[in-house]
């Protein structure tokens, strides 16, 4: 990115920052506005910002962006608490991700019946995580029962996690083909170091960095504004300890964030504030980087079967797998479908999407990209302006039928607000 795309990036935080208050629960969200701004500015506008995606920085942002994501995503989760009071995420995602799966790659079979069935599934398995942060208004709204924006919450916060060893193996199948009989058993056991010896470095890193954390803050040896920086190398530290061993660091990097999260006695306020400030311009960066250049780009390769692929992933493969998912719960049909709508396709699929692209050498990944960017603008656009009206709504239906399952009591776990406080 040149100077002229960071002047405009950070003269856009600046607007926004100014009448954040004002923007609060309004459908001009941050994805859609930052999203917005580059498509103004970039190649598919005024073309007044000229970033090469092929650029190692904008790969490094991209990295490290979904370092700390998986990271801090994961951390914030209890799983204790988990176990104990939120049978609603366990079940959409123990049942409705693999359901989701079999219902994207169907999907993809029925409007490209053309393309092998290794990237149907590939991009089924890219666009399972959800992001919360695209619907703000709903999982930090006071009108949604607590229950039900915290499954949303958590889902979002493990989705990104437990999809990722899928998509690389599933990268890996589509690329198998091309090999020969000696490649292609060396891609099995490049996929097997990747899911084994990731999770590997990322327990380890994840134990002692709880260890030392608790220690330090104990002893009074660490500031606040450090232990935000300890937590951006304490992620990075177990990405790169995973690919020194052949294990995938991004998988490391999220069971890291689960196992640091779970075992660390102090509050983790320092991880919320940092990944609510420094973490979060990465965020807006990259939802610049694809208004200017993503969008643009796919728009040239993508016909009107990727438009309708994508509103079929928004709708009938992400709502009729959590309906199932949560049968027998109790949950009124409008509550199964509120559920099922708010499952933005985001930041962790853009992502996805980047690193498949730049790292596997999969056929037709021009293809793959155009679909996935494809729905996520469908999302950023269609979920963010349905967000905080449909909060409301639900909220007041809810209030009506008193006390129900929706009202039932749960831990309410940390979430990631971005930065506006989200609060309508």
């Amino acid at each position: 990115m040149d100077a002229a795309g960071i002047g405009i990036v950070v003269a856009g935080v600046l607007a926004y920052a100014f009448f954040s208050r004002k923007l609060e629960g309004t459908p001009l969200t941050l994805p859609i506005a930052f999203t917005a701004l580059g498509w103004l500015v970039g190649s598919g506008g005024l073309g007044l910002v000229d970033i090469d995606p092929s650029h190692g920085v904008i790969h490094t942002i991209a990295e490290l962006t979904l370092i700390l994501i998986l990271f801090s995503d994961a951390a914030r989760i209890d799983v204790k608490r988990l176990k104990s009071d939120h049978i609603l995420p366990i079940r959409m995602l123990a049942l409705g991700m693999p359901l989701t799966l079999l219902s994207g790659a169907f999907a993809v079979w029925l409007i490209f019946p053309e393309i092998p069935l290794a990237l149907m599934f590939l991009v089924a398995a890219i666009l399972i995580p959800t992001d919360a942060a695209l619907g703000q208004s709903v999982v930090s709204s006071p009108f949604v029962p607590v229950r039900v924006r915290q499954a949303l919450n958590v889902e979002s916060g493990l989705n990104d996690g437990i999809a990722l060893p899928l998509v690389l193996v599933f990268a890996i199948w589509a690329g198998a083909p091309s090999a020969s009989g000696a490649e292609a058993s060396g891609l099995l056991g490049f996929a097997l170091a990747q899911v084994t010896l990731g999770p590997l470095a990322g327990i380890v890193v994840g134990f002692g960095a709880a260890r030392l954390m608790d220690g330090a803050v104990d002893r009074e040896w660490i500031t606040g504004p450090f232990e935000g920086i300890a937590i951006l190398c304490i992620a990075v530290l177990a990405f790169a300890a995973a690919e020194l061993i052949g294990g995938n660091g991004f998988i490391a990097a999220f069971t890291g964030g689960l196992v640091f999260g779970g075992l660390i006695r102090h509050p983790c306020t320092f991880l919320y504030e940092f990944m609510e400030s420094e973490g979060q311009l990465l965020t807006l960066i990259t939802f610049f980087i694809f208004g200017a250049v993503m969008l643009p780009d796919a728009f040239q390769h993508a016909g009107w079967r990727a438009f309708l692929l994508g509103l079929l992933f928004l709708t009938v493969v992400r709502m009729a797998p959590v309906a199932i998912s949560v049968a027998g719960l109790g949950l009124s049909p409008p509550s199964k479908s509120f559920l099922g709508w708010f499952g933005p396709r985001g930041l962790a699929s853009i992502l996805f999407a980047l690193l498949i692209v730049e790292k596997y050498p999969v056929e037709g990944a021009e293809e793959i990209l155009a679909i996935v960017v494809v729905t996520v603008g469908l999302s950023i656009l269609l979920h963010g302006i349905s967000a905080a009206p449909l909060a409301k709504a639900y909220g007041a239906y809810v209030a009506k039928k008193g006390e129900c399952a929706e009202t039932e009591l749960v831990t309410e776990l940390p979430v990631r607000h971005g930065l506006s406080e989200g609060r309508m």
